[in-house]
């Protein structure tokens, strides 16, 4: 955690002001969220540069033209969103487990962008985020899923991808946007401070007249594939390039 610190440093005579901003939004009625999401992009941005992490992004042209989309990425770890949040120009809220709902910033942010809070334990809770997200969805907003459930704690290699994280997008019918990640593990699970690249591309969407007659589990697996053949290249370009 200490590039948390170092971000949290470098930013101090800023970052009680950007947290009043931040939660200011969360406490909007109605709710602004591409104002907030706008506001916390560029906070987003800042703190990065701050903990010397660089986002690398591709595939943009990739995202669907209308909003009401999710995107699926592999799940490494703590800096995950804020690649996101860094790259993507699209708003977009996603679905946390409920133990990190409470955590300072995050609350603040999950208030200002809707996120929504699972309890994997409850299946009844389950089930009514399930149908929170398709209708959230079906009216425009964009969601981020880790459908591998916990980070893989594998660094670039992927957990099997669950079914059930796919029946939001059956149930709204929206376009899946796979996305790969790489070395998103490295600036908050490696104690180095040294400069780091985070790599993230936004692979071509799964839109439902491809996947409507696919069960749950075959769908995860369809996502998992592409997502692997894509950092398997990158990587494989990467040994290539230092040879």
């Amino acid at each position: 955690m200490g590039r948390i610190v170092l971000m949290v440093l470098r930013l101090f005579y800023i970052a009680p002001y950007y947290l009043f901003r931040i939660g200011r939004y969360g406490k909007q009625a109605p709710r602004n969220y591409e104002e907030a999401y706008a506001y916390i992009k560029k906070v987003t941005k800042r703190a990065n540069h701050a903990g010397r992490v660089e986002i690398e992004y591709r595939g943009l042209e990739n995202l669907p033209k209308e909003d009401g989309f999710i995107f699926y990425p592999n799940h490494q770890g703590l800096f995950d969103v804020l690649v996101f949040l860094d790259s993507c120009p699209r708003p977009f809220s996603y679905v946390t487990k409920k133990e990190a709902r409470n955590i300072i910033l995050i609350k603040q942010v999950g208030d200002a962008l809707g996120v929504i809070a699972i309890d994997r334990e409850d299946i009844r809770q389950s089930m009514q985020v399930i149908n929170r997200v398709a209708e959230e969805v079906q009216q425009g907003k964009n969601f981020l899923i880790f459908a591998e459930g916990t980070r893989s704690r594998k660094g670039n290699a992927l957990l099997d991808f669950k079914g059930g994280a796919f029946k939001c997008a059956l149930k709204a019918k929206c376009p899946i946007v796979p996305c790969a990640l790489i070395d998103s593990f490295k600036p908050f699970d490696e104690k180095s401070l040294k400069k780091v690249t985070v790599k993230l591309t936004y692979l071509p969407p799964i839109y439902y007249e491809e996947y409507q007659n696919m069960k749950t589990h075959e769908i995860a697996a369809e996502v998992k594939r592409r997502i692997e053949a894509e950092i398997a290249a990158q990587l494989a370009k990467e040994i290539e390039n230092t040879v």
